[in-house]
């Protein structure tokens, strides 16, 4: 049986078994209160080894070890990566934390009889509904665990015991000292409302409506010509996107677009209209689909490397998401001969300047 189907297999009967019974227990809304950004949709969690083989697209990769848990990774074009380095304009430094900073992390707290508590980040992870009484003990893995000195787990928000190892969910700021945090202050995160968001704002598309506006109706990209022709150009644009420029609602016009890495646009544009005759939105991009490809496998190569990176993926149009538990001096190094310009960062501690 190969990994994809295990998943399947475990999710099936222990999934179902606890779905029916359970109520969605209220989210700590711990981006309102860290000012953080939302991780964008477009993200694939990826926990990897430093040599894992690409089982299929959108294959599952097994983490270093049995007993851990397999997470959606990237799949890799082959090759080396060489120096992606263009520059880097943006260094990210803003985030950078040293030892005797003061900054901040919110999310959940576990705490081992007889050991300090500590702060674990949301790591990928499938969701395992266990049958009650069946829950493992919360843990962390020792590369993202930042123990909290000072901690009052009494003012903890949603505290709950498990197999004798306490938990909650906690906001702190504190300073920051080699995978340390001394607590200087603690809140509880805020509950956050659900609402349920009927339509969502129209997409800003990179080019230009065309005269007498864009096509109505559906056009879909999924032909074998339209596969065929973009897999021979992965060294020369991007993935298609689709936008919706009147909003996503009934009858509205699509329109996809790709990025253009390398190479003329219009020459490009008028070859792709012979295979695809949709609304088409051609434009500029920095990097190719096989150039962000190489970056996150690299990235993936870093975790690791107790360097504190869990998550690596596609972020926007032509960069690569980098999520980690925190933006210091052994990650930028690690990062910098990727260019830090083709790089977003999703840390867990913040600093408070």
């Amino acid at each position: 049986m190969n990994p994809t189907d295990e998943v399947d297999e475990l999710l099936t009967q222990a999934g179902a078994r606890w779905r029916a019974g359970q109520a969605s227990a209220p989210e700590p809304d711990l981006d309102r209160i860290m000012g953080g950004r939302r991780r964008p949709r477009a993200w694939v969690p990826a926990l990897a080894a430093a040599s894992v083989a690409a089982i299929a697209a959108a294959a599952l990769i097994v983490l270093p070890g049995g007993d851990k848990e397999p997470v959606a990774g990237p799949v890799t074009t082959g090759g080396p990566t060489g120096s992606l380095a263009r520059g880097n304009q943006a260094p990210h430094d803003e985030l950078l934390v040293r030892d005797g900073d003061r900054v901040r992390v919110g999310g959940r707290v576990i705490a081992v009889p007889g050991h300090d508590p500590v702060y674990c980040p949301s790591l990928p992870h499938p969701a395992i509904g266990w049958p009650k009484g069946g829950e493992p003990a919360p843990s962390c893995p020792a590369q993202y665990a930042v123990t909290l000195k000072g901690l009052d787990l009494n003012r903890i928000y949603e505290p709950k015991t498990i197999k004798g190892v306490r938990t909650g969910y906690v906001i702190v700021t504190g300073i920051w000292s080699g995978r340390t945090i001394e607590v200087r202050d603690q809140q509880v995160p805020v509950t956050k409302t659900t609402t349920l968001e009927q339509t969502l704002p129209p997409d800003q598309v990179p080019c230009p409506e065309p005269v007498g506006g864009w096509k109505t109706g559906r056009t879909p990209l999924d032909q074998p010509a339209v596969a065929a022709f973009l897999d021979a150009r992965q060294d020369q644009v991007t993935d298609p996107s689709l936008l919706y420029p009147k909003g996503n609602v009934p009858g509205a016009p699509e329109v996809y677009t790709i990025g253009v890495a390398h190479g003329d646009l219009a020459a490009f544009r008028t070859a792709f209209a012979k295979v695809y005759t949709g609304n088409l939105c051609v434009h500029r991009v920095n990097l190719s689909k096989a150039e962000l490809t190489r970056i996150s496998t690299s990235v993936g190569d870093l975790m690791n490397k107790d360097l504190g990176v869990y998550r690596t993926g596609p972020e926007g149009v032509d960069k690569v998401g980098v999520g980690a538990l925190v933006y210091d001096e052994a990650l930028k190094t690690a990062l910098t001969p990727l260019g830090l310009d083709n790089l977003t960062l999703d840390v867990a501690v913040k600093p408070v300047r």
